[in-house]
């Protein structure tokens, strides 16, 4: 299949400023790239597509996904889902997802261990559309910590799997690695909504992070860590993480590793969650719901701080905002690249890099993918409006008027959050 998607203005994911331009596509790659009025005598014979007052922009990459997270009101209701429906759900979060204009995704943890592995299997053998994906393990945690949902009087399971000193941190770790995942996901610090493991705690030792660090590393893994703790962020840079997520208490040393470490790491905020959680608990009075907030506010106003200080120092922050839960359900993730504008200072230029050229590099291909280069993946969104002048325009999904992924086309479509394949 040859393609020219012509008359379109091109923005490249650089952040070189957009062109009027022609992009010419050939099986699953960009074969050329030419200003609008340049003759592309390579593109004879082609089939053409007019891309006439709508922008050409690199697929986006979904930084923090977390496919098998499938909407659910609390985490233990994603425990109690079986294995076939849970593999189902998840496959229909991947569409979503795809139809939302991300056309890969770097998984931040899975429900289940094997999970993402046979969506991203699934996905890569032609059986699910979806984007490309960087499976993940579950979320291994600490007795009481974040993922832990058991009680001594009930079994319950989570979406994590708890795990106490460096020889079970190993053993699961070598066990997901075993089953596939790319990627090994530890939660170093606690969170707001979990009450023996706060956000301000790291509760993971060093021995721990070490092993886990060391399990995958030494066959060419991952790992990512949940740290909003300054220690956690702290503990992860000390231990070789690759991954750092949230890092909204971070004081100044660890702003100041962070920064000596940002050719090697790669962070990610996940606001989206916290602003879907503000948002909802707006008008809820009763003394839960307030005291909820309570401990949202102090987060919201941290990781702010904290992002814009880090976007000034040349971190690398990718989007992706803990989408797949019921206040921030997959296949809007789209807002976050609004976020990083409102909250964090962004301009719509920088948020788009984040999304496709940062994004391209965490999915480890930043040699052919985020970017409208000749030799890169056909990944590609021709959007119906200027995302540089409004990046809120790609929540829209009636305004993706193509959405392609290694040269297949897919359409929104329309009254569902899903894709239909046209080639």
């Amino acid at each position: 299949m040859r393609l020219l998607i012509e008359h379109a203005t091109v923005w490249d994911g650089s952040g070189a400023s957009p062109f009027p331009g022609q992009v010419l596509v050939e099986g699953e790659r960009i074969v050329a790239v030419a200003p609008a009025a340049e003759s592309l005598s390579a593109a004879d014979g082609a089939e053409r597509l007019d891309g006439r007052g709508k922008f050409l922009i690199p697929g986006l990459v979904e930084g923090h996904a977390h496919l098998s997270f499938v909407d659910t009101p609390r985490g233990t209701a994603l425990g109690e889902l079986p294995p076939e429906d849970h593999a189902l759900l998840t496959m229909d979060a991947a569409r979503k997802l795809l139809g939302a204009g991300f056309t890969s995704a770097c998984s931040a943890a899975a429900a289940k261990i094997r999970l993402d592995v046979a969506v991203r299997d699934a996905i890569e053998r032609g059986l699910c559309d979806g984007p490309r994906l960087l499976a993940a393990s579950p979320e291994l945690t600490v007795t009481g910590g974040l993922g832990d949902g058991r009680r001594l009087h009930l079994h319950q399971d989570s979406f994590g799997v708890a795990v106490d000193g460096p020889d079970e941190v190993r053993r699961m770790a070598r066990l997901c690695l075993r089953e596939g995942c790319d990627t090994i996901k530890l939660n170093i610090s606690g969170d707001y909504g979990t009450e023996s493991a706060p956000s301000e705690a790291a509760v993971m030792t060093d021995a721990e992070v070490v092993a886990g660090v060391e399990a995958a590393h030494t066959i060419g893994r991952r790992v990512a860590a949940h740290a909003r703790a300054s220690d956690a962020v702290k503990s992860a840079l000390r231990n070789g993480v690759d991954i750092i997520y949230h890092c909204d208490y971070a004081d100044e040393e660890a702003l100041d590793m962070l920064e000596a470490a940002k050719d090697r790491i790669f962070t990610g905020p996940a606001i989206g969650i916290v602003l879907a959680r503000l948002e909802s608990l707006r008008g809820d009075n009763s003394w839960q719901g307030q005291g909820f907030l309570e401990r949202l506010k102090p987060l919201y106003e941290a990781t702010c701080r904290t992002h814009n200080e880090m976007r000034k120092r040349g971190i690398r922050i990718v989007v992706g905002g803990d989408y797949g839960f019921a206040a921030n359900p997959q296949g809007t993730n789209a807002r976050d690249l609004e976020h990083f504008v409102t909250h964090f200072g962004f301009t719509a230029s920088e948020a788009l890099q984040a999304a496709t050229r940062t994004g391209g590099e965490i999915m480890r291909r930043g040699h052919e993918l985020g970017q409208i280069k000749p030799g890169f993946l056909a990944d590609l969104l021709l959007v119906d409006g200027d995302p540089l002048a409004d990046v809120r325009v790609l929540q829209d999904k009636r305004r993706l008027a193509m959405i392609m992924k290694g040269g297949a086309r897919y359409l929104p479509c329309e009254g569902t959050p899903h894709v239909r394949r046209l080639h």
